[in-house]
């Protein structure tokens, strides 16, 4: 086995939001005909765009969203309430719109496509389908690493070549077996106990999650002298597209777009990704709380204040899709609410 490596592009120079706009949108933000700070999160996530793209009165018109897809080995071990073909199933009903982040994607107007890893299953191809297939599953990382070197680079890459230039970039996942992917990958990189992060998923017996649990106690036990740094965590316990989302990421961020990060699974992407680039993280933003148990464990270790809370664990990027509806609204409020000035009403004392 390989020693796990990254591309060369991760490591490039990711610039900071713009200060300065945000103190002028800060600013902005006094003038309006309102209470100061009555719009709670709404005004933050005004300031927060303005730093993203360098002006008082940012937009969010072009919203980029990928769905990646792939199977996992750890699947094998009945891990998940569904069978591995539901992958590649869903990955066809992410591309003919019937998925609810599809749903969502188009009422936001969004560049839809979905992505293709690896799937157990057939995926026939469809104009809103990009092939990026790597192997047809990971391999069960109970047993051994769940992929080679190259192919977490290849996982990368195919992230990376997805993020594009945009107001916003959306990842979403589809994959089973991948909540028990991104809860050992969280359970190594913050040293939590497989109990602490392993929640039910699609919605598993108490059983199950026993055997979940456990298979990720495994996991850690068998890796853990290689356990020593991101890109080995992600080799050894992750995704093909738990990888790519980590790879989208970082591109986006080196173009200067900002990222809603989804759910439980995405967060685990964000959690690596951050720790293999630290300048990354002041450019997402985290979409809502899931209700999988480990969620807000996750988003506690990243001092990540979500946006919605809405009891959702459907992963597939649609609590973000939701999320850039509520961004959209803080920014118009923002932009056209009428100043102090302009509307002849008196400022507080």
């Amino acid at each position: 086995m390989t020693t796990a490596t990254i591309p060369d592009w991760v490591n490039h120079v990711i610039t900071g939001p713009s200060a300065s706009a945000e103190a002028e949108a800060r600013a902005h933000q006094t003038q309006l005909t309102k209470p100061a700070g009555s719009l709670g999160r709404l005004e933050s996530l005004a300031v927060a765009f303005a730093g993203f793209q360098g002006c008082v009165k940012p937009t969010l018109e072009r919203i980029v969203i990928r769905v990646f897809a792939a199977d996992h080995g750890i699947a094998a071990q009945g891990t998940s309430a569904y069978p591995q073909e539901v992958t590649a199933q869903m990955l066809a009903n992410f591309c003919h719109g019937g998925a609810a982040v599809s749903v969502l994607a188009g009422l936001l107007d969004a560049d839809f496509r979905a992505v293709n890893l690896g799937c157990v299953g057939k995926v026939a191809p469809h104009k809103n389908l990009i092939d990026n297939t790597i192997a047809s599953a990971t391999v069960d990382f109970s047993s051994a690493p769940a992929m080679t070197a190259e192919q977490l680079s290849a996982a990368l890459n195919a992230g990376f070549t997805q993020a594009q230039s945009g107001d916003l970039f959306i990842g979403g996942e589809m994959g089973i077996g991948n909540t028990t992917s991104a809860a050992a990958l969280l359970a190594a990189l913050f040293h939590l106990a497989p109990e602490a992060i392993t929640g039910k998923g699609t919605g598993i017996d108490e059983a199950t999650l026993a055997r979940k649990t456990q298979l990720i106690g495994k996991a850690l036990k068998l890796h853990r002298d290689q356990l020593t740094n991101p890109a080995a965590i992600l080799q050894r316990l992750g995704g093909f597209e738990i990888a790519a989302l980590v790879g989208a990421y970082i591109g986006s961020a080196q173009q200067g777009v900002p990222v809603l990060v989804d759910g439980f699974i995405s967060t685990a992407a964000a959690a690596i990704a951050v720790a293999l680039q630290p300048t990354l993280a002041p450019w997402l933003l985290y979409a809502h709380l899931s209700n999988e148990s480990g969620h807000k464990l996750a988003l506690d270790k990243l001092n990540a204040q979500p946006i919605l809370a809405l009891d959702m664990r459907l992963g597939e990027g649609s609590g973000a899709a939701l999320a850039a509806g509520v961004v959209r609204q803080a920014l118009a409020l923002h932009n056209t609410m009428a100043t102090f000035a302009d509307a002849g009403v008196s400022h507080a004392d």
